[in-house]
């Protein structure tokens, strides 16, 4: 099975789609990386703020972060080989390098992990986790 290991800039949750203003960039990858999920390609994130250790303990994003810093992020892995780094792809960049169909039908829409639920009553004062 394809497998794409993704490692993010440090951020307050695991995607980044959360607090006030969320970057439009993150929640289309968000977006895309779930789509991935769906078309049954095994994804894995990491944030550099909250597991540090995947980040110590892959060679190839070790040097990446030795070499370039924090510019070296996002950096994405498929099947252990770096495709992208300092930029996040697109999803047909994503279809490609794991072998599916970008024009596959995308999931159902889903709410970021910070974004009240969308069955939440309107008016509801529930926030975010950030």
């Amino acid at each position: 099975m394809m497998d794409v290991r993704v490692f993010d800039t440090a951020m307050c949750c695991s995607t980044g789609v959360c607090g006030p203003s969320v970057d439009p960039q993150l929640a289309r990858f968000s977006a895309d990386l779930d789509w991935l999920k769906a078309q049954g390609v095994a994804v894995s994130r990491f944030n550099l703020a909250q597991q540090p250790g995947a980040f110590a303990d892959d060679a190839a994003v070790k040097a990446a972060l030795e070499t370039k810093g924090e510019a070296a992020l996002p950096l994405v892995k498929v099947s252990g080989e770096v495709k992208s780094s300092g930029v996040y792809p697109s999803r047909d960049e994503l279809a490609a390098w794991a072998g599916v169909s970008a024009s596959a039908p995308a999931p159902k829409a889903t709410t970021g992990c910070c974004a009240p639920a969308a069955s939440a009553a309107v008016g509801s004062k529930r926030s975010g986790c950030c």
